[in-house]
């Protein structure tokens, strides 16, 4: 059953919209972030907002979380040497976010805990705190993989650290 709303939501989301929530300087916040709390564990972090989805897709039920799931594949967040990579997405039309781990974590940090992150993040959204909303998330996250995947003497950076945006 295709949600009328929602498929009109993401048809008339503008495309410039990405923009008013996440200037370059929050971006750049962002990218410093995702930096910073590298130093501290073994994972490796990407942020990926997303405007809209095409409406076709919408259409057919494509979820924010099954979208999370192909852009973690698409930007190769698996290729890390321990397996260690975290996706943080956002759908932007539907201010819903996705925790996406790789199994090397995930065999040590249950779903539920990304999930109650993610929740955290966007009730910040909901609000229009999208800076403070990915910087708190990305706090709860290093807390996370420092307890699990604490940094050792070989703590390469496999992946950007630049968010990713994706416009179309």
């Amino acid at each position: 059953m295709v949600n009328i709303k929602r498929w009109l939501k993401h048809l008339f989301m503008p495309p410039w919209r990405w923009r008013t929530a996440f200037p370059s300087a929050t971006l750049t916040a962002i990218e410093e972030a995702i930096s910073q709390s590298e130093r501290k564990h073994r994972g490796e972090l990407r942020f990926v907002v997303e405007n809209s989805l095409p409406p076709m897709h919408v259409w057919r039920g494509r979820t924010p979380a099954n979208r999370a799931q192909q852009v973690f594949a698409d930007l190769r967040i698996w290729d890390t040497e321990e397996n260690s990579g975290v996706l943080i997405y956002l759908l932007l039309a539907d201010r819903e976010v996705h925790i996406v781990a790789d199994r090397g974590i995930a065999r040590r940090v249950a779903q539920t805990e990304w999930d109650a992150i993610a929740s955290s993040m966007q009730q910040a959204f909901q609000r229009g705190d999208f800076r403070e909303g990915v910087q708190a998330g990305i706090e709860c996250i290093t807390k996370l993989l420092t307890t699990h995947f604490p940094a050792d003497s070989l703590n390469p950076n496999e992946l950007p650290d630049r968010p990713v945006v994706i416009k179309d």
